[in-house]
């Protein structure tokens, strides 16, 4: 480090030392926060009034897993790459597993796509029409089957079935409906697959969603058995819901499966995580740093085998940038998590201080951990200002070759 980074570092170290913070622990835990980046983040988006095309997007998923990969290599911290099917979709599933081990990354959740035909107008799996349902069964089947070929373990299921007006459907079939497609699929994961099912409170039904909050997704999880569990997108809720105690909530029933992070205001924004409220953020690695300390063993193994992902469709921003921005973002909210003495915590707990356990948690909230991650990148031999890095390299202006307006699904 330079000169002014090797002593703010030490006054860190130092100021963490006389806090009882383990300094070297908390570095081990943020070289290994692995966060997974989405194909479709790469690509053209927009809003639902229109998509704006942008110079040099991917045209194919080989593409897509080129852009993955420079972020990976600024960051350390994406590894894999999770894939929408089919907007993903390719001959050769073997061949697209191979080419990003080529790129130094591995295939993550596999997403399959049960809302952008005409078929699944009224619903998919909770479509009234049998033969509808059976087609996204089967839908939901072969990207059982795409794992299986790219070598993934997740199979991320979200669905856009909902209803617009009070009588429209049977809302207790179509529940009934639902499970018996989640109880199909479920059969058909390899033991070391699991199955993370995804809510959303409104959008695009306006009456009643089929999967509309946590609950739903938790009591249909708890049917299907251990390798079904509740994914979380941080985007999927009212304002003023509080995410973190959802979050508590699962850990301690042993069925929080993974994360969508974004940031929302009103509804499902898609904006960068941490960009609207980062102390919810913080707030949600909190209470996640806080189960794997747990003493249940169920509770500490689902807090450390969480699938960190995000799921942003940059409608207005230069894609890689924005995912950048994206993984800086949660590495300094989990920093931050990670320096809560929770000793301390418990103990002022315990004796209902109110105003001080408050404290203990905020105030590693407003820590800069700047000198920490600039340490932690420099020890794993990477940029310390991984954007900087990125607009220096000079790849947005070799990818610019590809025209504008590539392949956004």
């Amino acid at each position: 480090m330079g000169q002014w980074s090797d002593r703010a570092y030490a006054l860190f170290e130092e100021q963490q030392a006389e806090r009882g913070i383990d300094i070297e622990w908390v570095k081990g835990r943020l070289t290994g926060l692995k966060v997974e980046t989405p194909s479709w983040g790469y690509g053209d988006s927009g809003t639902r009034f229109k998509v704006f095309k942008k110079v040099g997007v991917p045209r194919n998923p080989f593409e897509k897993l080129d852009d993955a990969a420079v972020v990976h290599q600024l960051t350390g911290a994406c590894p894999t790459v999770a894939i929408h099917i089919p907007w993903d979709k390719v001959d050769d599933y073997g061949e697209l597993r191979s080419y990003a081990e080529s790129v130094g990354l591995r295939i993550g959740a596999v997403n399959p796509n049960v809302f952008q035909e005409d078929d699944y107008m009224l619903g998919s799996v909770t479509n009234a029409d049998p033969q509808i349902r059976r087609k996204a069964i089967n839908h939901l089947l072969e990207c059982v089957d795409v794992m299986k070929q790219v070598g993934s373990d997740a199979l991320s299921l979200w669905f856009a079935d909902g209803t617009n007006y009070p009588g429209q459907a049977h809302l207790r079939r179509r529940k009934q409906w639902l499970q018996e497609a989640l109880a199909e699929t479920y059969q058909a994961l390899s033991s070391n697959m699991k199955m993370l099912i995804e809510y959303k409170f409104f959008e695009p039904g306006f009456y009643h969603t089929d999967l509309a909050d946590w609950g739903m997704a938790f009591n249909a999880a708890a049917k299907l058995g251990p390798q079904a569990e509740v994914l979380v997108d941080t985007g999927h809720h009212a304002p003023g819901t509080n995410v973190e105690h959802i979050v508590s909530y699962l850990l301690d029933e042993g069925k929080l499966g993974g994360f969508h992070f974004n940031s929302r205001k009103y509804a499902d924004d898609d904006l960068i995580v941490g960009s609207t409220n980062p102390y919810e953020l913080f707030l949600i690695f909190y209470q996640i740093l806080e189960a794997s300390r747990d003493v249940n063993p169920l509770v500490r193994e689902t807090a450390e085998n969480i699938a960190y992902m995000i799921d942003q469709s940059h409608s207005i921003e230069p894609k890689i940038p924005a995912m950048i921005r994206s993984i800086a973002n949660i590495q300094t909210q989990y920093a931050k998590a990670l320096l809560i003495n929770h000793d301390d915590v418990r103990a002022l707990q315990a004796k209902n201080d109110v105003l001080g356990a408050e404290n203990a948690v905020r105030s590693a909230f407003e820590m800069d951990v700047t000198p920490l991650l600039t340490a932690v990148r420099e020890e794993q031999g990477l940029p310390v200002d991984p954007m900087r890095a990125f607009l220096e390299s000079g790849y947005q202006e070799h990818i610019a070759s590809r025209g504008i307006g590539g392949s956004s699904w």
